[in-house]
Formats: structure tokens, sequence, C-alpha cells
């Protein structure tokens, strides 16, 4: 209660300035601050009664030149703190006002569809940002905010459009969006089954970003699912280049690829490179895989003994335990298989994402962060030393 006390107390100053500033004598500054209307508000508030105090409040702080900016300050001081209800009530009363001049009128367009953003309201919000498209007034911020409606809408047309408009105004392409968009286009019709159009909209996500993993990541997975493991494992093979911190995300694609090609001594090759280039924690426990199948538990549990003595991870030592349980080289330990349980908690519990934009973690894989809403930002944790 006392924050909201603290809140409106400098509406009922300004209300009290806003009168004396138009009085021509102190006896008349006397009458206004002592005004029914400024102690009614007052008492409405310290009764608790804010909403009633909030309308005497702004009943006495006319809309005019002087006062536009105190309506829009605290219209956006009670958005930020969550009581959307205020912030909305404040900012139509201020929109009905006919005195507004044009760029007033647009700053409290923009502010009031933020409050509907805020409130959820979509539509009214939108309809809004369109309106200040149409006055050419605040483009680039009504143009940011349409953006965050139709990615929370999943309308990933309307977000292509909207991104292209962003990055003619603002000279700043939004390669990296326009990449997703057609991502999420293209995953939507390979959800349909419709393969052409999905292979058509990954390529324009290509020529958007040729950066763009996640692009090469479903091209590789289409190719697969169509019988092409050669195509495929070309098609995955490239993430390496683009992006090394996703390959624990197409190692596993990678090794059936080559499985239905059968040639092992390739794979073994390829593994090899792939861990003297990276030391990954995936790329690791692929090649200990790998050497466990070819020779054997002991040069598996002796290839991960001289791994973790330089790179010590949480990945390879519950590896090397559990070959050393199945190898019987438990070496006299009876608490192995209790740590073994817990290192199995340790890693079922640990997020295997994390994201480089603002530290969200996860346990799944998202494209788009869900905290700060960057793309391309969540990466998979596969760190080289975790202890």
């Amino acid at each position: 209660m006392m924050e909201l006390f603290w809140l409106l107390l400098p509406v009922a100053a300004a209300s009290g300035w806003w009168a004396a500033k138009r009085s021509t004598s102190r006896q008349e500054v006397a009458v206004a601050e002592r005004s029914p209307g400024y102690f009614s508000g007052l008492n409405y508030l310290l009764n608790e009664q804010p909403d009633k105090a909030i309308d005497v409040f702004i009943k006495m702080l006319e809309v005019d030149s002087d006062t536009v900016e105190t309506h829009l300050a605290l219209g956006n001081l009670f958005r930020r703190r969550g009581e959307v209800d205020r912030a909305i009530r404040i900012h139509q009363n201020l929109i009905a006002r006919p005195m507004l001049n044009r760029e007033q009128r647009g700053q409290a367009l923009l502010e009031l569809g933020q409050d509907y953003m805020k409130a959820g309201l979509f539509d009214r919000a939108e309809s809004l940002f369109n309106e200040l498209g149409e006055m050419n007034m605040f483009q680039a911020q009504a143009l940011e905010n349409l953006l965050t409606i139709y990615q929370q809408e999943k309308d990933w047309d309307k977000c292509l459009q909207v991104a292209r408009r962003l990055g003619q105004r603002t000279g700043k392409a939004r390669r990296t969006e326009c990449a997703h968009y057609y991502c999420e286009l293209a995953e939507e019709a390979r959800h349909r089954k419709d393969l052409t159009r999905a292979a058509q909209l990954l390529r324009k996500a290509q020529l958007s970003d040729d950066g763009c993993v996640r692009a090469t990541i479903l091209q590789g997975e289409i190719e697969a699912a169509s019988g092409s493991p050669k195509s495929a494992l070309r098609t995955l093979r490239q993430v390496e280049k683009q992006d090394p911190a996703y390959l624990s995300e197409v190692l596993p694609a990678i090794l059936e690829c080559y499985r239905e090609l059968g040639n092992r001594a390739e794979l073994g090759k390829y593994l090899r490179q792939l861990y003297e280039r990276h030391h990954t924690v995936s790329s690791v426990l692929a090649l200990s895989d790998f050497i466990q199948e070819d020779k054997g538990e002991e040069a598996a549990i002796r290839f991960l003994a001289g791994h973790l003595q330089d790179h010590p991870n949480l990945g390879g030592l519950d590896r090397l335990v559990g070959l050393s349980l199945r190898a019987g080289k438990s070496d006299g330990l009876e608490s192995l298989p209790i740590l073994q349980q817990i290192l199995n908690k340790l890693l079922e519990n640990r997020p295997a994402y994390q994201c480089v934009s603002c530290g969200f973690t996860a346990k799944t894989m998202h494209w788009q962060c869900p905290s700060c809403k960057s793309w391309s930002s969540i990466k998979p944790r596969d760190e080289i030393d975790e202890i």
C-alpha cells in the first residue's frame, strides 16, 4: 500500500502544480491546494481505494500540452509494475482528448498498444501498431512490437513481411530471424508431408543465412528419412563448419548414416578426426563407443581414462565407471555402483542447453530462447571441461 502511496503522490503534487500554474495569486494557489478533489484523492488512497484515487487525480490533472508527458509517464510506470488495467485506463483517457497534437497522439497510441500486448490482447495491439504505420509514426517501434506479436501467434508469413519492412527501415537485415521463419514454415510443410515445399523453404532459409544450422539439420533429416543416407551425411557434416557447438545435435544422425552405408572404416576415421579437432564430450563418447565395439571394453577404458586425465568431465566419467563395472574392473571399490548412480543423477538434473545471450538453461533444444527471445542463441552444453 505504501508503494502505491508514493507512486501516486507525485501525481497529486502535479495536480497541485497544474492548478498553481494557472492561478494568478497566492490566495488562488492556496484554494487550489485545498481543493476538495485533492483531499478526496488522498482520502481514497489512505483508505486503500487506489482505483478511485487514480480517477480523482487524473480528473484533476487535466490533459493539456503541459501534462501529456505526466500521463504518459504514469501509464508507463503502471505497465512496468504489472498493473496493466490502470495503464490502459490512463492511455485510453489520454487518446480520447481532442487537444493532442499528432506527435502526442502517436506516442499515446504506441503506449496503449504496448499495454494491450502486456495484457495479451494481441488483436487490439496489432490494430494500433498498424494505425501507427498508416500515420507514418514510430514505425520502427511499432514493427518491432508487431514482430513480437506474430512470433507469439506463430504467424511466420507475417513475421517475414514485418522483418523485411524492419530491415528496410533500419538498414539492418534480419537474416537470422528470417532464416528461422523459413525453417518454421518448412517444419509445418514437413508435418503435412509436403517435402517438396519443405525443401524450397529450406533453400530460402539458407539463402537468407548461409550459417543457419537449423536449416542444414532439417535438410539432412529429410534426406535421411527419404532413404538418401549419402546425401544426408554430406549435408549433416556441414554443421561442423557452420557452428561446431551443435555437433552433439547431429552426431547420432551422422553415425546412423554411416551404419546404413556400411562404411565402418570411414566412420572410425571421421570420429578420430572429429575428436582431434574438438575434444567435446559428444565426440569423446562417440569415439569410445566405436573403440568398444571395435577393440573391446579394455581399449575403451584406456582411451577414456587417458582423455579424462587431461579433460575431466561428468559425461566421460560416467561412461568410464559404467565400462569398468561391465568389465569387472572395480579394483575393490564396492562403492563404484553408488558412484555411478550419483553421476547418473547429476547428469539427469544438469541442463543440457544454455542461452549464450541471457544464460537461460533448458533440458530440451529451443531455436528461440524462451527468455530473451533471441534466435540461435541456445546451444548444447557440450563443454570440454565440466569438473
